[in-house]
């Protein structure tokens, strides 16, 4: 290695000093010239790059669901997968957008945006740089978390329930219930006006759908045999872990997206930063959920509970959702970790209740929700925990109400289960007709 004199190298920093400050001074210069042109290409770019992950979350809804029913009910589950992301779009665009942001057109205001007022997007060749980013896009990405509140029902009430009373309640659900709510923060409404903080919708979003699967699953009933006249609960397996893993990583990665691009701008350097900063808080609560839950299953039944572990990681991204840009990366440790253990902590609570839930997605989405709500002022100082309690107990209470009045009208008017006999053959028969594995056939 060459060596250099002191003086030499005091030298050569003299020289170089006022070319690295010309050097910052331009950074800077060109940081501040950043047209709107680029601005708006990033933030669109954003909001198309984070829906598409999001909408990869589809296919991880259905993978998991698939994994974790029985082999006779997995045509059905990824049915309905498809049938509620489908309507989801349709209802968004029809009713829902407009009814989550509505600008100055509040119906009631703070509380019901505009009813029935199409989403209009940008015409072609008519993107506007002043807007930031382009509305198709916006719309895109809103879009995507509509459709996950549904997919949170679906899995919860597997094995039992008509695919008809499911498709219409996803109607209400997507088209009405969670845009209405969803607007009193997102929009700009009454809870948002009171400081509630809520960054990527672990309320608003997940304990949403799980406050709607709660109902649901009370109104519908158990799964014929779960729970044995002695009191004792009878395990169901699932028909294939192997997809169920896939389904978890599925939704871990599309999570970047659900996360990350709710920060809504990617147009200049300290919003890129926040970005990457996301990422890392979201990606270490999800491993610190998945480890929690390795550790209590093991603590709590002697041995490693795999769905167990695939939902702790699940949980632990729950709960980082609502904050996932403030806290450190050990604080999105301990929020996620904690995350995990609930996912695992509540299952036999629901059991004990008799409330079947048969993916797990109340104590996963619901309850691990509420806690990211609640610890949201750990790291946030402009948030209190009071308001969070506020929005989680106004949130959970209309949704719960509604989801549960919308459940006792379809089961009286046109039933919401199937038979017994049907049950015990399989939805995949007698709702759909046809089976996801027809090759496999059972001896008599």
């Amino acid at each position: 290695m060459r060596k250099f004199s002191l003086p030499l190298i005091a030298a050569l920093l003299a020289l170089a000093g006022p070319a690295l400050a010309q050097d910052a001074a331009g950074a800077e210069a060109a940081a501040a010239a950043i047209s709107p042109d680029v601005v708006y290409i990033f933030n669109t770019l954003l909001f198309l790059i984070g829906g598409f992950l999001v909408m990869w979350m589809a296919a991880g809804f259905a993978m998991l669901e698939a994994g974790l029913v029985r082999s006779k009910n997995v045509t059905t589950q990824l049915f309905k997968n498809i049938s509620l992301f489908s309507i989801a779009g349709l209802m968004y665009w029809l009713v829902g957008y407009n009814l989550m942001y509505p600008v100055d057109g509040w119906t009631i205001p703070g509380v019901v945006g505009q009813l029935f007022s199409p989403k209009a997007i940008d015409p072609a060749g008519a993107g506007n740089a002043a807007d930031g980013y382009s509305a198709g896009s916006d719309f895109f990405f809103q879009l995507m978390f509509c459709a996950t509140t549904a997919s949170i029902v679906s899995g919860t009430l597997a094995e039992r329930i008509k695919l008809w009373p499911f498709m219409i309640f996803t109607v209400i659900l997507t088209g009405f219930i969670y845009p209405i709510e969803a607007s009193w923060e997102w929009g700009a409404g009454w809870l948002d006006a009171r400081g509630f903080s809520d960054f990527a919708g672990s309320t608003l979003v997940h304990a949403t759908g799980g406050f709607a699967a709660l109902a649901g699953a009370i109104v519908l009933g158990a799964r014929h045999g779960k729970y044995r006249a002695d009191g004792r609960m009878q395990p169901m397996p699932g028909s294939n872990l192997a997809l169920a893993t896939l389904g978890t990583f599925i939704l871990w990665l599309g999570w970047f997206g659900f996360n990350g691009a709710s920060q809504l701008a990617l147009g200049s350097v300290n919003d890129a930063a926040d970005v990457g900063r996301i990422f890392v808080n979201t990606n270490m609560a999800a491993s610190a959920g998945a480890i929690a839950a390795i550790i209590t299953t093991q603590l709590m039944y002697g041995k490693i509970d795999l769905t167990m572990v695939l939902n702790g990681a699940l949980a632990g991204l729950v709960a980082i959702t609502a904050e996932p840009l403030m806290p450190s990366i050990l604080g999105a440790v301990l929020i996620g970790g904690v995350g995990g253990a609930i996912a695992v902590l509540v299952v036999p609570m629901l059991d004990r209740w008799k409330i079947d839930d048969v993916v797990g997605a109340i104590p996963v989405h619901l309850v691990a929700g509420v806690w990211g709500t609640m610890i949201v002022p750990a790291s946030n100082p402009d948030a209190s925990y009071s308001v969070q309690a506020l929005g989680v107990i106004a949130i959970g209470g209309f949704v719960f109400i509604v989801s549960y009045a919308l459940w006792l009208v379809l089961k009286a008017t046109m039933g919401i289960r199937v038979s017994q006999e049907a049950e015990i053959t399989g939805l995949d028969i007698s709702e759909m007709g046809m089976e996801a594995y027809p090759d496999f056939v059972i001896a008599k």
